[in-house]
């Protein structure tokens, strides 16, 4: 695993009890544990900022300090304290005011009196317990009310951070309290704990759908003609929310998290619409690496019977969205469930004297598709006695598949399609195309005349 290395296993030649201990650390993590077990606490990591970065230099002595937070919940014993050493091996002492372990109710016995006693000879960290399990959002807000730096940075609790990655964040807030910064966010191998870096030219920016998850884009042309150099920060739409910087102050301004949201979810849209709104800029840092692994599932269990995602995501609509709100109600079929008080919240918005939504898909995200521009919306049915409708989903892992067929129930979802005025028939940034004579879901492509559809007036 040095200088950020795949760690290859073979399970076909491990013994009865490694397979088991692999098999758990895979059911407990949702990653290779016995991999990053095998790994030095103190991994190395190559350099992986761009040229036009390492010609950047910073006065460590006119730069704000931070508090690192960082929230675990039932984390590997190996991971955790990686991600605590990467923070203190490549930042500069002055920078790190302290680093804050809030604790979301562990009940794995090394995260209780083995990691205080070896936390306790790291005089810059300190450990934070929650009573209950409360998720990652009230987690965050119990370890920003006790931190002490100038500057509150969020980690996950499996990231690596790379050389160099902690003064080009903090350089950024220094020149306005109002910027809120994140690195590069690298890829670690869920598998085989490699670190794979993005180069600033080929990484991506943040952006949403209209069922209000969280995407990535390749940087637009208008951003790519007006930066000077390849270290210039990247103006993103939105922010993926596990990992950014943000001046204490400024955070407390915008009102930190909805603490009407539950666990966790659309919290990271939350901030992203509230900064861009209400006065401050979202960018992405390119000169800051941080590597987190990525995992394909939560290995977490939460109470049953009320989908907080939703609950969530109907606070963020109700209180940001304005009219807008409608595009997402429209895709949960309008059940919006019991999403709570949220008066404070749009006083908040009042008080701060935000602009509107539509100002921000104008200004800020003005490539974003927008269903009421659209020529038609409705389902895609068979004329036939028992109509059938185009059902699928647009999510990544249906891309280039066939799509699916369903009775018709009229209630949108993903029976819900636009005909935009370039003749495709899509949801959001994915269209229907034709495949050799099979329809299929891919990203819309201008380009692409197999994703060019005539609708005529009766209908067809």
């Amino acid at each position: 695993g040095e200088n950020g290395e795949a760690v290859q296993l073979k399970e076909n030649k491990m013994s009865p009890e490694e397979k088991a201990t692999f098999k758990k650390g895979w059911d407990d993590n949702a990653f290779n544990q016995m991999a990053s077990d095998m790994i030095s606490l103190h991994r190395t990591l190559p350099d992986v900022r761009d040229r036009d970065c390492l010609k950047l230099e910073y006065d460590v002595n006119n730069l704000p300090d931070t508090s690192i937070i960082i929230i675990f919940h039932n984390e590997a014993w190996s991971a955790l304290l990686r991600t605590v050493h990467s923070v203190l091996d490549r930042s500069h002492p002055k920078l790190v005011k302290e680093i804050i372990l809030v604790d979301d109710f562990s009940n794995k016995d090394h995260l209780k009196e083995p990691l205080d006693a070896y936390m306790s000879q790291l005089k810059k960290v300190r450990i934070l317990r929650g009573k209950k399990r409360q998720g990652l959002i009230r987690a965050r807000l119990m370890g920003a009310s006790v931190a002490r730096g100038q500057v509150l940075t969020f980690l996950d609790s499996h990231c690596e951070c790379a050389k160099g990655w902690l003064e080009p964040l903090l350089h950024r807030i220094s020149l306005n309290w109002t910027n809120v910064v994140t690195p590069i966010i690298d890829v670690i191998s869920d598998s085989t704990l490699s670190y794979l870096h993005t180069s600033a030219k080929s990484t991506s920016v943040g952006g949403f759908d209209w069922n209000l998850q969280f995407n990535w884009h390749p940087i637009q042309k208008r951003d790519i003609e007006s930066r000077k150099s390849d270290a210039d920060p990247l103006r993103s739409p939105t922010m993926a929310g596990g990992l950014f910087s943000i001046n204490k102050k400024y955070f407390e301004h915008l009102g930190s998290y909805d603490p009407g949201m539950d666990i966790w979810g659309a919290e990271n849209l939350e901030m992203s619409f509230k900064v861009w709104m209400c006065g401050g800029t979202l960018e992405i840092i390119v000169c800051s690496h941080v590597g987190h692994i990525f995992r394909s599932r939560s290995p977490y269990e939460w109470r049953r019977g009320v989908n907080v995602l939703v609950k969530n995501t109907v606070r963020l609509a109700e209180v940001w969205m304005d009219e807008y709100k409608q595009l997402y109600y429209d895709r949960i079929n309008n059940n919006l469930g019991d999403y709570g008080d949220v008066s404070d919240r749009k006083a908040l918005r009042q008080k701060l004297g935000c602009h509107s939504f539509q100002w921000y898909l104008d200004n800020i995200y003005p490539e974003m598709f927008i269903p009421k521009n659209s020529v038609c919306t409705g389902e895609g049915s068979s004329n036939s006695p028992l109509p059938m409708c185009i059902d699928s989903s647009t999510e990544t892992s249906t891309l280039n598949k066939p799509v699916g067929l369903w009775p018709c129930h009229q209630q949108g979802g993903n029976q819900l399609w636009f005909l935009d005025k370039n003749g495709r028939i899509r949801r959001d940034d994915h269209c229907l195309f034709n495949s050799r004579g099979t329809v299929m879901v891919a990203e819309c492509n201008e380009q692409y005349a197999h994703q060019l559809w005539v609708y005529n007036k009766v209908g067809w």
